[in-house]
This record gives structure tokens, C-alpha cells and sequence, in this order.
């Protein structure tokens, strides 16, 4: 079967989103289907992955979320997707992100093959997390609007939660077009493993006192700020625990966050981690952390420590509820002093919670690889040509 993936977004940085297109594409092309990617000039190759860029040879960087370029950068693939596909000939039109749904829609209505959609989060609601858009913006109930109108276009979406499955029903979204597709994860790749001494040494980290890990972007609606502040509310604030925070943007700002609230000389910034280098990194730690505040987006972190055996805390929403159930520490109150204090507890009662975090582990294995996932959309592609 030939797939034409169209992705809108600067492929292949390393973060959540991308990891999922990157390891679904993948996935199907070792189930012996053929792939071609549509995505913009800037972001690293993924080896093994025919991908096709608009020629912009200057254009190799992109600002995570939301950007006026990504306008001009959408007017450069919309002709590109058409051309490929028209040479391509696909049987399935499978897109990314709401622009990808759009342009995948007019190429599908042309070519008449079906289109479906990976669903990953509300375009609207993304705009407004990464302060693209306020509240009180006019343009907001428009883009609303056209939100609502994308989402009904695809013959199928493939949601990455039971909770963004409910939310697009309560959208206008026919139930029999919702494929709920879950977050998935390399369980050899990401698998349990003695700390590197080395890498411990070189990042300065004291191998006798506990390490906290948290992997992905740094923002507000990621919980970072959420993170530093607890770092500095009681009992966390005198425990001896290091937190090694890896991941991108914004580091030089989170830095000064933790000098202004004391916290820095108990946090390492390390910035972007290429996802190859990920597992080395996370087996620093003796527990992670998940203080995600968005309602609307996945979270795909959790499956890296999860896959991991990592003891997890998280913020209690309904996309960690679904992957973590009472295998975790779920903190209800998203506030410092209450984050802080399930840090602190979890830090004290590890031996249980590693018990419970090879539960998780198993649950990985049996239903969170990107082979399953690649096979629940090939059934899909399957019925639908």
C-alpha cells in the first residue's frame, strides 16, 4: 500500500511530535508498506524515511508551535504535496497537524483517495498555550470555526487519547470516524539500564544523592515553571535531590527562573537531547517527572519512562490517568506546594514505586509499540481502500 504522509512542521527536531510521526511512518514501512513524507525545508532527515522538502536552502530551523512563517511556509508545501502526489499515485492521503488535514483534504478530494488525520491536539487551543493567540483575539472564534470545519474533512482521525476522542465527539466529530491511536514507544530502544558513569561524571550530577528526570519542551503549559517552583516550596526544597531537565526551548529563560528562585545549584539544563541519545540520558534517573498542564495534547513523554521502568509523577490529567492508572504518583492540585510534596514522598518511598514502574514497563510491551500502533492503521488504511 502506498501512503503519502503530509507533515506542516519543521521534521525531524527532536520532541514529541515529531518522534511519533517519525516512529509510525517507520513502523509501516517495516509492515512492508511504501512512504513518502511531505514537510517543510527546515528539521534534520530521518534516515530511512523518502521525504520531500519545498526547495528554501536558507530555512533550516523552525520555532517549536506556533509561527507567522509557518503561512509562508504552507503556501511552499501545498504545491509540493500535489506534485508528489501525483507522481506517487497513493492509496491513502494520512495527515499531520490541521494545515496537513487541510492540504491533504483538497489533494484527496482531487485524486478521490481517502484521508485520514493524526489527531494530536486542538490547533486552536495550542495557539493560545504558546501565547500566539489571547483569549480576547477576534481572529480566535474564526479559527475556531475553521478548526471544527478541518476535523470533519478526514475519512478517519486517529486521536492520541480516549480523552481527545471525547473532546472531538463533543466537536461534532462522527463517532465512527475517531480511531483512538496511542502514544507509542521502542521498548528495546528505551529499555532499562545501569546508569553511565561517564556521562554522570561529565554532567556533574553527585552519584550519591537521588536524580530527578524530566525530557521535552520547556514551557509553561509543559509544567516547567510549575517544576521550578516547587523546587523551592517544602519539604522539596530541603531534600538533597537533583533534577536533570533536558529538553528545548527557552533554556537561557528557565535558567534565570532558577537563580531567581534559589533552585539552580540543584538543576542541570542540559537543552536539546538528540531522541537517539534519550535512553542513555533517562537511566540517569531514580525517578521522572510529567508536570504537563495542557488538557487538549498528548503526552507522549510518558512512554519513553514508562518503557524505562522509571518510578513517574505526573500531573493528574485525563491522558496520564489513561496511560499511568494507579501505577504513578498523581498529583490533583497543579500547585508548587503540592507538586513538591508528591516529589518529596515519591523520593522516600522509591523500592514501592519501582515495583510499580515495571508494571508500566510490561504495559509497553503488551500494548504501546509503534509495530501496534502501525498495525491498528493499516487495518484502518485497509477498510477504507
Amino acid at each position: 500500500m502506498r501512503v503519502l504522509a503530509i507533515a506542516p512542521t519543521g521534521f525531524f527536531a527532536d520532541y514529541g511530535c515529531h518522534v511519533r510521526i517519525m516512529g509510525q511512518l517507520r513502523a509501516l514501512q517495516q509492515l512492508g508498506h511504501e512512504v513518502r513524507l511531505v514537510t517543510y525545508p527546515a528539521g534534520r532527515e530521518a534516515p530511512g524515511l523518502r521525504t520531500f522538502r519545498p526547495p528554501v536552502p536558507l530555512l533550516r530551523t523552525m520555532p517549536v508551535g506556533s509561527s507567522r512563517r509557518k503561512v509562508f511556509l504552507d503556501a511552499l508545501l501545498a504545491p509540493m504535496v500535489l506534485a508528489v502526489a501525483l507522481r506517487f499515485q497513493p492509496d491513502v492521503i494520512h495527515a499531520y497537524l490541521h494545515e496537513g488535514a487541510l492540504m491533504g483534504w483538497a489533494v484527496a478530494r482531487l485524486m478521490h483517495r481517502p484521508l485520514t488525520f493524526d489527531y494530536q491536539g486542538s490547533l486552536t487551543a495550542e495557539m493560545l498555550d504558546h501565547r500566539f493567540l489571547s483569549p480576547a483575539s477576534p481572529f480566535l472564534p474564526t479559527l475556531r470555526r475553521l478548526e471544527k470545519w478541518i476535523e470533519r474533512r478526514p475519512e478517519v482521525l486517529f486521536p492520541s487519547s480516549a480523552q481527545t476522542a471525547v473532546l472531538l465527539t463533543g466537536r461534532g466529530v462522527a463517532a465512527s470516524a475517531i480511531h483512538p491511536l496511542p502514544d507509542n514507544v521502542d521498548p528495546e530502544m528505551f529499555a532499562p539500564r545501569h546508569r553511565d558513569a561517564g556521562l554522570l561524571a561529565a554532567l556533574g550530577l553527585d552519584p550519591s544523592r537521588p536524580i530527578v528526570v524530566y525530557l521535552g519542551l520547556l514551557a509553561w503549559y509543559q509544567g516547567t515553571d510549575l517544576l521550578l517552583h516547587a523546587l523551592a516550596e517544602p519539604p522539596l526544597a530541603a531534600h538533597p535531590a537533583q533534577f536533570l531537565i533536558m529538553g528545548f526551548p527557552a533554556v537561557d529563560h528557565y535558567r534565570s527562573l532558577a537563580q531567581r528562585l534559589g533552585v539552580d545549584h540543584r538543576v542541570w539544563f542540559t537543552g536539546p537531547i538528540p531522541y537517539s541519545e534519550a535512553p542513555r540520558y533517562l537511566a540517569l534517573g531514580d525517578l521522572a517527572v510529567a508536570p504537563k498542564l495542557s488538557l487538549t495534547e498528548g503526552s507522549g513523554k510518558l512512554l519513553p519512562y514508562m518503557s524505562m521502568a522509571l518510578p513517574i509523577v505526573a500531573t493528574d490529567t485525563p491522558v496520564h490517568r489513561e496511560y499511568l492508572g494507579d501505577d504513578a504518583v498523581l498529583v490533583s492540585d497543579p500547585e508548587p506546594a503540592a507538586l513538591a510534596q508528591a516529589l518529596a514522598a515519591a523520593l522516600t518511598d522509591l523500592p514501592n514505586l519501582k515495583e510499580r514502574a515495571l508494571w508500566l514497563r510490561h504495559q509497553v510491551e503488551m500494548q504501546y509499540t509503534w509495530t501496534q500502533g502501525a498495525r491498528l492503521m493499516e487495518a484502518v488504511f485497509r477498510s477504507l481502500t
